[in-house]
């Protein structure tokens, strides 16, 4: 008999696979140091022997229930005021208890990468709120990555909750860190925070099957997943030729020759080597071209005696694509991808007094070639003191290789995300949703739309709360700023994402103002950490007076050459942030071809116009995958959102 071990290893994920023991068990959200939703109908559920009975006491309360044919038991708490800790006791056939428990709000937070990424990659930006990070009442559930194919998972795979401390607030998700001690601040309650995302993940990997029927291409993707032996099989084929890839490279690496010396030594003569200026890439700078593989780079530094003995931070901005990094012919750190931040602890004694020698042996794994990101760090500091590494590094190329075999990123096949980190979730009581993502689904947005609030819509009714809070964060700037008015796939995004405004309780964190040209994940998460907690007292809590949002298009009247747009969420009133003329406005006649506009405002609208469109039919704000100046806020000091007057986002289809 074969055995699948892709098979096996689900089945061992489900709660059913344990029940032979006939004893009380607890899905893992259900656990030492949970949160539990104040003042909601909350379910305490699990599994035993057909049959059994079980009581939950809480709280001076008992409850009981008796486990269905299928294992299954849950019990309904009343609801709850906000407190703790408190502690649970669980009996059956055995005994469970519950401890360290909290009563207050649960956010489930989910997306792509700039929700999942930690307070870890920040703590250099924001030092004290680390080191101030001591409040058990907030606290974090780490949902593991795990997709499934062929139905909704019952349980979580792993996790556990961690209360937020200096060390342990470096795996909080940052966004939703902020956000927390917000709300924690403001009503004086206990937090939770699962964190149930993926970086990279579309948006049609977070619908359920229900939510999947409206789309047959994603259905499809779907059904050829469905076979375990098909997914197995593909695994080992493209693993095998990436391995493949890997071992030829390091046997071709001249670099790393056996036999001879190593490039990363301190002493090996690169008198011979040609220069290029860091920041940079080498297909821009040198001769190689657009090509893959392997260089090395290398670079003499003159170290002061009063930056020996003791630690230093050798920083690399990001680096495309892999990199291993020697001082001295020391290791001082290696990252297998190019987005997150070069920044390697040094330990004392590697450095010394006089020359030193920097070795970057840079992979480069496909696309026009590799190199230094732009207008990032580049620096040795110690004791004080920094030493400039920008300017000119000598190169060689180590080895000259095809692209990386491509590989199937199966987390991201429609539905498999909810079915292995959103359906275990669904009987947990949560206050609403935290949304950060856009960017995987920023190159193909015909059916963005659909998609977006399709994925609320479900959402809603997957977890039977039709008035789920869902608050999510508009994508941020992003990428070359362009002279001229030009399509753009992420302001389309974001467009779609402020038309999601038209479905009841949601809001939106414009964060215009919070991104980074070179870099998809941008450092500043308290930015949209603090606007989804406005947009949470708004629409979560209630708060109907406070300004949550900034300008938000709502429509226009055209008058000659000249075009009045009107918003809402004014607030005290619009202005331009800084001063001066308004910026970022575009308009176009029934040709659409766009041009820069002039723009003013009139009270509470804004006027726009320009001398070479005298019958202008749209106008676009901020429409750019990186808008620079763009400067319409309210008096609140919150940005003016993207926008199109146009009926419907170009090149989107709308299917709700």
């Amino acid at each position: 008999m074969k055995v699948n071990a892709f098979a096996v290893a689900l089945l061992l994920s489900t709660p059913l696979a344990h029940n032979a023991a006939a004893q009380v068990r607890l899905p893992r959200l259900v656990s030492d140091g949970m949160v539990l939703q104040r003042e909601a109908d909350v379910r305490i559920w699990g599994w035993a022997k057909a049959g059994e009975a079980v009581a939950v006491s809480f709280l001076g309360k008992t409850y009981k229930a008796t486990t269905g044919a299928d294992g299954k038991w849950a019990v309904q708490l009343p609801h709850l005021k906000a407190g703790g800790p408190y502690e649970m006791d669980i009996k059956a056939s055995n005994q469970v208890a519950v401890k360290d428990i909290m009563v207050g709000d649960v956010w489930l937070c989910s997306g792509q990468s700039n929700m999942e990424t930690p307070m870890s990659r920040l703590r250099d930006k924001y030092p004290d709120v680390v080191a101030q990070a001591a409040n058990p009442k907030i606290r974090q559930y780490e949902v593991p990555l795990t997709y499934n194919f062929q139905r909704p998972q019952q349980d979580l795979t792993g996790g556990k909750w961690i209360a937020a401390d200096p060390q342990t607030v470096l795996k909080f998700s940052a966004v939703a860190y902020f956000f927390a001690m917000e709300i924690n601040a403001k009503y004086q309650v206990p937090v939770g925070i699962i964190k149930d995302a993926v970086g990279g993940s579309p948006a049609e990997a977070w619908l359920s099957a229900d939510g999947l029927k409206q789309f047959p291409n994603y259905e499809q993707q779907l059904a050829k997943y469905k076979d375990s032996t098909v997914v197995l099989g593909i695994r080992q084929h493209e693993g095998a030729a990436v391995a493949n890839w890997y071992q030829t490279l390091y046997k071709t690496d001249q670099g790393e020759a056996r036999g001879q010396q190593k490039w990363s030594a301190p002493d090996y003569d690169a008198s011979s080597w040609p220069t290029m200026s860091v920041p940079g890439f080498w297909s821009k700078q040198t001769p190689l071209g657009a090509v893959n593989g392997v260089v090395w780079f290398r670079k003499e530094v003159d170290v002061p005696a009063a930056m020996v003995g003791q630690p230093a931070r050798l920083e690399l901005g990001t680096l495309v694509d892999a990199d291993s990094t020697y001082i001295n012919g020391q290791l001082v750190g290696s990252t297998g991808y190019q987005y997150p931040p070069r920044k390697y602890d040094v330990k004392p004694g590697v450095l010394k007094a006089g020359k030193n020698v920097v070795v970057v042996r840079l992979i480069s794994n496909g696309g026009p070639g590799g190199g230094f990101t732009m207008d990032k760090k580049y620096e040795l500091s110690a004791g004080g003191q920094t030493i400039d590494l920008r300017g000119p590094w000598q190169y060689k190329q180590g080895a000259t290789m095809p692209s990386t075999p491509g590989t199937t990123t199966f987390q991201y096949t429609p539905g498999g995300l909810f079915n292995g980190m959103i359906a275990p979730v669904l009987p947990y009581a949560i206050k609403g949703v935290l949304w950060y993502q856009g960017e995987s689904n920023a190159g193909r947005t015909g059916d963005y739309q659909a998609l977006f609030n399709g994925m609320i819509v479900d959402w809603r009714k997957q977890f039977k709360q039709p008035n789920l809070p869902f608050l999510y964060a508009q994508l941020p700037n992003f990428m070359a700023a362009r002279k001229e008015p030009s399509e753009s796939g992420w302001a389309q995004v974001r467009d779609v994402q402020r038309r999601g405004l038209a479905l009841p309780h949601t809001g939106m964190a414009v964060i215009l103002d919070a991104g980074e040209w070179n870099d998809i994940h941008p450092l500043d998460k308290q930015t949209p950490g603090h606007r989804l907690a406005l947009a949470a007292q708004k629409v979560a809590y209630g708060d109907s007076k406070l300004v949550s949002s900034g300008p938000l298009y709502q429509s226009m009247q055209t008058n000659g050459n000249k075009v009045t747009l009107s918003f809402s969420s004014i607030g005290s009133g619009l202005v331009a942030k800084g001063g001066g003329e308004l910026k970022g406005f575009a308009i176009a006649g029934p040709d659409k071809k766009f041009v820069w506009a002039q723009a003013k405002i009139e009270g509470n609208k804004v006027v726009v116009w320009s001398d070479q469109v005298p019958n202008p039919t749209v106008v676009r704000y901020a429409w750019a995958d990186n808008p620079e100046g763009v400067n319409l806020y309210n008096k609140e000091g919150l940005p003016a959102s993207t926008f199109t007057t146009e009926a419907e986002v170009p090149g989107a289809t709308s299917r709700l």
